[in-house]
C-alpha cells in the first residue's frame, strides 16, 4: 500500500482529509477519510466500508450500505479523531456486476447469501489484509470499529489489527432492505 494523493476534505460531516491509498499488488484505489491526528493513536474509531456503488453513489434502498457509511462519518466527524477506510470490495468481494446478477436472482426470490452462492461465490468473499494495511499505513495502534458484523472484527484481527472495541450502527429497515437485513442477521451473524 503507497499514500499518492491528500486533500482537506470538507464535508456535510465535519472537516476531514481524504487520503488516496494505491495497493501496489492488486492494482486498486482505496481511500481514508480521516479526522484528526491517528498517526500513534490508539481505541481509533474506524469504519471499514466496502464500496457499494449502488447504495453509496445511486441511493439504493435494497442495502443499508450508505446508511452505515453516512452514520459512521456523522459518528466520526463529531469526534477528535477518527477514520472511515473505503474499500474496493464492491458487493461484499464479488464485484459490481456480480452484485448485479445477485439482485436478479433476489429478484426471483433467493436471499442474498443463496444468490452468491448460486452464482458460485461465497456469501461473504471479503478480505481484510488491505484494511490492516491501511490502518498501518496510517499508523493506527488499535481501533474501535464501527460494525454490524462480527466476521469482520475476527478478519481484521486474523491479519493482526487490535480491536478495542464495537461500535454498533444502527439501521432501521426499509420495505426494499428488510429481508436483507434480517438475512444478514441469521445467515451471517450480523448485530444489531
Amino acid at each position: 500500500m503507497e499514500i499518492k494523493a491528500e486533500a482537506a476534505l470538507p464535508s456535510r460531516f465535519g472537516d476531514f482529509r481524504i487520503i488516496g491509498i494505491f495497493d501496489t499488488h492488486k492494482g486498486e484505489e482505496h481511500t481514508a477519510i480521516v479526522r484528526g491526528t491517528v498517526d500513534g493513536a490508539e481505541d481509533v474509531p474506524v469504519r471499514i466500508h466496502s464500496e457499494c456503488h449502488t447504495g453509496d453513489v445511486l441511493g439504493s434502498l435494497r442495502c443499508d450500505c450508505r446508511d452505515q457509511l453516512e452514520a459512521a462519518l456523522h459518528y466520526i466527524g463529531q469526534r477528535d479523531r477518527g477514520a472511515v477506510i473505503y474499500m474496493r470490495q464492491e458487493g461484499r468481494g464479488i464485484g459490481l456486476i456480480n452484485k448485479i446478477r445477485a439482485y436478479t436472482l433476489q429478484d426471483q426470490g433467493y436471499d442474498t447469501v443463496e444468490a452468491n452462492e448460486k452464482l458460485g461465490f461465497p456469501a461473504e468473499a471479503r478480505e481484510y489484509q488491505g484494511a490492516a494495511a491501511i490502518l498501518e499505513l496510517l499508523g493506527i495502534r488499535s481501533v474501535a470499529l464501527l460494525t454490524n458484523n462480527p466476521a469482520k472484527i475476527e478478519g481484521l484481527r486474523e491479519v493482526g489489527m487490535t480491536i478495542t472495541r464495537r461500535i454498533p450502527i444502527v439501521i432501521e429497515p426499509n420495505e426494499f432492505n428488510a429481508h436483507y437485513l434480517a438475512t444478514k442477521k441469521t445467515r451471517m451473524g450480523h448485530l444489531y
